[in-house]
C-alpha cells in the first residue's frame, strides 16, 4: 500500500492562520491569538455582595446584537455561609424581578479527597421544569478559606426578538465536604423578548469575594 506523504511546504502557517487554527482548537472559544474577536465588556469583583449584576445602563450597555455569544466567567468564588451554591437568572427591559421561566438540565461527578468515594450522576432538583427561580449552576460550596467555585457560562444571542435564550455552564466546586465536583448545565430562558440583565447571587448568604468577568464574543 502506498503511503500518503504531507507536503508541509504548502501549509500556510502566516499568523491569520494560526489565529484561526488556535480559536478553533480552544474548547471553550478563548484565544489570545483571536484577541481582536474578544472583547473584555466588564468586571465585576465581589466583597460581602448580595448580588452581582450586569445590566444594561448608561455606562453598562453589556446586552445588544453587536455580539451574538456572551461568555461569563467566574473566578474563585466564596460563599459567606456554609453548603451554599452558586446562581443565576435574567430579566428584560426594565424589568428587576429577575423571574425569567428557565427549562435545564443538570449533572456531575464527585470526587472525594480520601479516594473512597466517586460517582457521575443526573441531578434532579438542580434543573428547572419551566421554574422561575434563580438557576443553580454549581454545587453546593465550603465556606472554608480554601473553598471556591469557577466555571464559565455560554449564553447565546441575548438580544433576539425571536428565539428562545440558551445557555450552558460548566463549574467546578471545593464542596463543603471537601469533593471535587464538575458540574454541567444547559437550558433556555423561555423568553423571546431580549434579556437586558443578568444578576448571579448565592442560594444563601452574601458572595464573601470573588470575580466574574463579561466578554463579548463578536465574530462567533
Amino acid at each position: 500500500m502506498a503511503i500518503s506523504k504531507f507536503n508541509y511546504n504548502s501549509f500556510n502557517v502566516t499568523p491569520v492562520a494560526g489565529a484561526a487554527l488556535a480559536f478553533d482548537a480552544d474548547a471553550d472559544g478563548f484565544s489570545t491569538a483571536t484577541s481582536t474577536a474578544i472583547t473584555l465588556i466588564k468586571t465585576l469583583t465581589a466583597s460581602s455582595s448580595a448580588t452581582l449584576d450586569f445590566l444594561n445602563g448608561s455606562s453598562d450597555v453589556v446586552f445588544d446584537d453587536t455580539y451574538p455569544l456572551y461568555v461569563f466567567k467566574f473566578i474563585d468564588i466564596h460563599p459567606a455561609t456554609n453548603e451554599a451554591f452558586f446562581s443565576f437568572q435574567t430579566d428584560t427591559g426594565t424589568n428587576t424581578s429577575y423571574n425569567q421561566t428557565v427549562t435545564s438540565t443538570a449533572f456531575d461527578a464527585y470526587h472525594n479527597e480520601g479516594g473512597t468515594a466517586t460517582d457521575l450522576l443526573y441531578r434532579t432538583g438542580n434543573d428547572s421544569n419551566q421554574a422561575s427561580g434563580f438557576q443553580r449552576i454549581t454545587s453546593s460550596g465550603g465556606s472554608d478559606n480554601d473553598q471556591t467555585f469557577a466555571g464559565i457560562i455560554h449564553l447565546f444571542n441575548p438580544s433576539s426578538s425571536t428565539f428562545v435564550k440558551q445557555f450552558l455552564c460548566r463549574s467546578h466546586t471545593y464542596t463543603h465536604d471537601n469533593n471535587s465536583t464538575p458540574s454541567h448545565y444547559a437550558g433556555y430562558f423561555n423568553t423571546t423578548t431580549a434579556l437586558t440583565r443578568v444578576r448571579f447571587k448565592m442560594s444563601s448568604g452574601n458572595i464573601d469575594a470573588g470575580t466574574i468577568k463579561l466578554y463579548g464574543i463578536k465574530d462567533s
